[in-house]
């Protein structure tokens, strides 16, 4: 085993945790209040759901290393929506009024390393799929 290996075990089950906790929280909260503020945005509250679901399913699949190129590619989509839409304007850092989108920037970078690097001995993913390892 590589510390690569390693490496890269951290940061698929830290950005898996963090996207799981954050699936949670849009459930524990009341998922039709993130289905508002969804609407409330322009985007269509069903896709709340979908992000809800993919964080929360998504985030656990990464901390196992399951799936782990899709699920990062799910998680760029989402981190790229969230900030085109929602962050942009608000800068790197912020406005003052809210949260700028370096977070968002920070889990999409994770997520892009994670779909190229996805096949790292500590998940399943080269368990069950060991002839596609380089």
């Amino acid at each position: 085993m590589k510390k690569t290996d390693v490496g890269v075990f951290i940061l698929r089950v830290f950005l898996g945790l963090s996207f799981f906790i954050h699936g949670v929280s849009k459930f524990q909260s009341g998922i039709s209040n993130t289905v508002g503020w969804f609407d409330s945005i322009g985007i269509p509250g069903f896709v709340a759901y979908a992000v809800a679901i993919i964080e929360l399913i998504g985030g656990l699949l990464l901390i196992i290393g399951f799936g782990t190129r899709y699920i990062a590619a799910l998680f760029l989509f989402i981190m790229m929506g969230a900030i085109l839409k929602v962050k942009l304007a608000a800068g790197f850092m912020g406005n003052g009024q809210g949260a700028g989108y370096e977070l968002d920037l920070a889990f999409a970078v994770m997520a892009v390393f994670l779909f190229l690097n996805s096949n790292s001995t500590l998940s399943l993913d080269s368990k069950l799929f060991a002839k596609n390892q380089q």
